[in-house]
């Protein structure tokens, strides 16, 4: 069930909302976890337990660390250990057994059999919410919870349950006990909600389509300005996509009284790979920081030391996103540029003119969605020297126009606007005007749901792309 489906917007959340706010308050955290735990089993049925084993091995993990005087840190071991073997199992199985049948080969015809696992919806993110949450207890921020039914809310909360934004237990502990919702903040979080609704259907669908066209092509035939087309419709997609599912989930949680964190700022207007992963997926970053690269030693190490825990971090943030090598490169790549950007190399672009640091910051972004983007290792190698255009820049073969539609031009235009800060700067000079700013707020409101609900009613291509992670 996704935000953007009909069944999720005249059915679950309508019928949510009108349960939920004629509810008394102490019905309400249960009310919003059977929803939340309905919600998973919509699209994963037979894995519902494991989210329910997951609530209940946590919270008893959480409570040992929290009252055990002489074993915290290994009973934080075996908890942490435990989330991450789940992951692993479900996550990389069966990359590990085809890389072992792989390197087996080279010696004995005998070869590990397992059957396809399957990947669990969400399993990423809420493993790294349940880690986060021990982690914190060990580190006091919060003892643990001792409600096992707010902790499963916490673990299994639906509007960031599936793509997140990473929510930290220490930011909504008070609002799991008590919170209040207010007109005020159901407004805002319903115009958050539509906004993102609008991102992902209006822009990041058409956008989606031309990319998916031209990437079913043969990778080594495109002429430049095919392959360079697909890419960056790819780039704007994917942008819109998981930046509109994260407006949504801020806004779903608003109308529940929960603030959850911003998950991106412009990434598309940064001057160096540093300042991109502030404003990309800041959740995660954040989290990475935290859990790993500060008690890894950060940057309090050698330059060498540095570039260790760099490259570590992103491979391990690559291979968070899939169990590939692909992933792996793409991490290893960010990895690399933003260890780069701690030498000379970093102070001289700092020095840059802006629009210099501007298109070294996106064409490093591009090169390294083009790996994200391809399942397998020589296709992306392929589209990225049909990009450097080793088949020419343009031929009657691959016509550009047969793959570029009208919708995904002017997606594409208004996307590379809203990529930038020029929309809240607009949005600022129309709330200067007293009397104006709530008619045109509404307005735009309006004309967005209204477009939205008619891309949904003509049933055409709607995918989320963090779905697969």
């Amino acid at each position: 069930m996704v935000f953007s489906s009909t069944i999720f917007l005249f059915c679950f959340l309508p019928l949510l909302l009108t349960v939920y706010f004629f509810s008394p308050n102490r019905a309400k955290n249960s009310i919003l976890l059977a929803a939340s735990l309905f919600f998973y089993a919509w699209g994963e049925l037979f894995y519902t337990g494991l989210m329910v084993f997951s609530i209940g091995l946590n919270y008893i993990f959480g409570r040992l660390v929290d009252t055990s005087l002489l074993h915290k840190k290994q009973f934080l071991a075996l908890g942490v250990a435990c989330n991450l073997l789940l992951l692993g199992f479900f996550k990389y199985a069966n990359f590990i057994a085809d890389n072992l049948n792989t390197l087996l080969a080279l010696f004995t015809p005998a070869k590990i059999e397992l059957h396809a696992v399957h990947l669990p919806l969400g399993i990423s993110f809420f493993t790294f919410q349940a880690i986060s949450y021990l982690v914190d207890v060990y580190r006091k921020r919060n003892p643990a919870q001792k409600n096992i039914l707010n902790l499963g809310l916490y673990i299994a909360l639906f509007p960031q349950l599936i793509a997140g934004p990473i929510v930290r237990y220490n930011s909504v502990a008070r609002q799991l006990a008590s919170r209040t919702i207010t007109l005020s903040s159901f407004e805002s979080g319903t115009t958050r909600f539509i906004y993102g609704l609008a991102k992902k259907l209006l822009l990041a669908n058409p956008l989606g389509e031309v990319a998916d066209r031209i990437f079913l092509l043969p990778a080594d035939q495109l002429p430049a300005v095919v392959a360079w087309t697909g890419i960056l419709s790819f780039t704007l997609q994917i942008y819109f996509d998981f930046s509109g599912y994260s407006d949504m989930a801020i806004g779903l949680g608003k109308m529940f009284g929960f603030t959850f964190p911003e998950n991106f700022k412009y990434p598309y207007i940064a001057r160096s790979l540093r300042d991109f992963w502030r404003r990309w997926h800041i959740s995660l970053t954040t989290w990475l920081r935290d859990y790993l690269y500060i008690p890894m030693g950060g940057n309090k190490r050698s330059h060498g030391r540095v570039t260790f825990n760099l490259l570590t971090v992103f491979v391990l943030c690559g291979l968070w996103h899939g169990a590939s090598w692909n992933f792996l490169i793409w991490g290893l790549w960010h990895g690399l540029f933003l260890s780069l950007e701690r030498s000379p190399f970093g102070n001289a672009l700092a020095k840059s003119p802006g629009i210099v640091a501007h298109a070294y910051t996106l064409l490093v972004v591009i090169v390294g969605w083009v790996f994200f983007r391809f399942d397998a290792l020589d296709g992306a190698t392929d589209y990225l020297s049909s990009m450097a255009g080793s088949n020419g820049f343009a031929n009657t073969l691959y016509p550009i126009q047969l793959y570029v539609t009208n919708e995904a031009l002017l997606a594409a235009v208004i996307g590379i606007i809203l990529s930038t800060s020029l929309f809240t700067v607009c949005e600022k000079y129309i709330q200067r005007a007293t009397w104006s700013s709530g008619i045109a707020r509404l307005g735009l409101v309006i004309l967005l749901l209204s477009l939205s609900l008619l891309k949904i009613s003509s049933g055409t291509y709607n995918p989320f792309l963090y779905f697969r992670f």
